[in-house]
């Protein structure tokens, strides 16, 4: 900001309470040429005027001790300070204070806030009038009464008439301002209200999907009820033909002497005992993914292995498993196939652990570990496909479905020789501390 010295030379006392507002006032009468002597009381601005008398003093109102009326009456009734212009720097909140300013001799007001024109049109018009005789001359005090309270007033007609365009000059700067707020708010409002119908006709659309989200979800459940009672009564008749084609395989095992035969024979019973156990294993998983998954303690989804292992003579460690797992219901089999997994083909098995530690990411890392033989290089991911295997080949395949319907993935990162070591991932949205809810 680069001033016009309109004041260069001008001696100004600015009296001002607030340290920020005194220096910014200091400074916008300083970039004008003004010599500014700051004051933050009215005793102490009394005093500088005293001593080397200012052309002009800006006075804040509200002040401890002395305020600003007191100060402007105090230099007015001295007959070697009278004639020194005082401007009152108000909030101008009520029309007493413009009367209460008259009544102490002030020549005008600032208001704040306020910004540079308006400081230095007002102390430029003080020092106009103070210079320029009154055309009304010396005029009689008289009397004017304000809800209730009598104010004394000697001021000319042309002085009141300045302090009162003043005033009015600031009413209509508020009320212009109060126009654009309203205009604004306007504007705001009618924003506001395309946001709401908006919001409206979201919620609208959304009731209508939750609606046939809900139709589409008991359908499912149906069709689900349905497939199960077909897949009950099919796996009903298959298990009795098999019952059938055992008792005929076994009564031809005792009519044929051929070894040829009955080695044919002994390949068509393993067939038979290997449909027989694919059939009971897919009973228990009839239920995979038909069951909204659940928020499941880990520990309490590991538990029951330990029965089953203590048959098997293995040690099961477990190691920080104090969280809760959002998964399908069927969680628990994961475990349980994995330990299947270490029993048959782990090689002499005898310790199993299960741990868990935070992820970066703020997921979960679940490691089972056991001591056998661990998996082939070239079977890691060939182990979780459908049908590998020398058992039902799909313990595994259905362990990582359980495991992918709420985003967990799983996999074998173990070293060969040393033992397997599936690692089970869980995203951060899906595991939180165990009780935390």
């Amino acid at each position: 900001m680069v001033g016009l010295n309109r004041f260069s030379g001008r001696r100004i006392v600015v009296v001002e309470d607030s340290r920020t507002q005194a220096e910014y006032l200091c400074h916008l009468l300083e970039l004008e040429g003004a010599l500014v002597v700051a004051a933050s009381a009215g005793e102490e601005a009394l005093a500088a005027i005293r001593n080397n008398p200012p052309d002009i003093v800006l006075t804040d109102i509200v002040m401890p001790g002395m305020d600003g009326y007191e100060l402007c009456h105090t230099i007015k009734s001295d007959p070697t300070t009278a004639g020194i212009p005082v401007i009152l720097v108000t909030q101008l909140h009520d029309p007493s204070d413009v009367l209460k300013g008259l009544v102490a001799g002030a020549e005008n007001f600032i208001v704040k806030p306020y910004d540079p024109e308006q400081v230095h049109s007002r102390i430029a018009s003080a020092f106009d009038a103070k210079n320029t005789p009154d055309p009304d001359g010396q005029r009689d005090a008289f009397e004017y009464i304000l809800d209730g309270q009598l104010y004394t007033i000697t001021f000319s007609r042309s002085r009141i008439l300045d302090v009162l365009l003043s005033t009015y000059e600031f009413a209509i700067k508020k009320n212009t301002e109060l126009q654009e707020a309203h205009e604004h708010m306007t504007a705001l409002n009618e924003e506001l209200m395309a946001a709401v119908e908006d919001l409206q006709q979201a919620n609208r659309n959304l009731s209508t999907e939750n609606a046939e989200r809900g139709r589409v979800e008991r359908a499912l459940a149906n069709a689900n009820r349905k497939l199960n009672l077909m897949t009950s009564v099919t796996r009903h008749d298959i298990n009795n033909q098999i019952l059938s084609l055992h008792g005929y395989i076994e009564l031809a095992e005792m009519e044929v002497q051929d070894a040829k035969v009955i080695e044919y024979i002994g390949k068509a019973k393993a067939a038979a005992q290997k449909i027989q156990r694919q059939i009971a294993f897919t009973k228990q998983y009839e239920d995979i993914g038909v069951k909204a998954p659940r928020w499941q303690d880990l520990a309490t989804a590991i538990d029951p292995l330990r029965q089953t292992l203590v048959g098997e003579s293995i040690e099961l460690v477990t190691r920080d498993l104090h969280y809760e797992i959002y998964a399908d219901p069927l969680f628990s089999r994961v475990f349980e196939n994995l330990a299947d997994n270490s029993i048959r083909h782990g090689k002499q098995v005898r310790r199993i652990t299960i741990s868990a530690e935070r992820s970066l990411d703020g997921g979960l890392l679940i490691m089972y570990e056991d001591d056998g033989g661990g998996v082939d290089e070239a079977e890691k991911t060939k182990i979780f496909e459908k049908g590998f295997g020398r058992n039902t080949g799909l313990g595994l395949f259905l362990s990582r479905e359980i495991l992918e319907f709420t985003g967990i993935s799983i996999r074998e990162n173990g070293v060969p020789g040393k033992g397997a070591l599936f690692e089970i991932t869980v995203p951060p949205e899906e595991v939180r501390k165990a009780g935390s809810q």
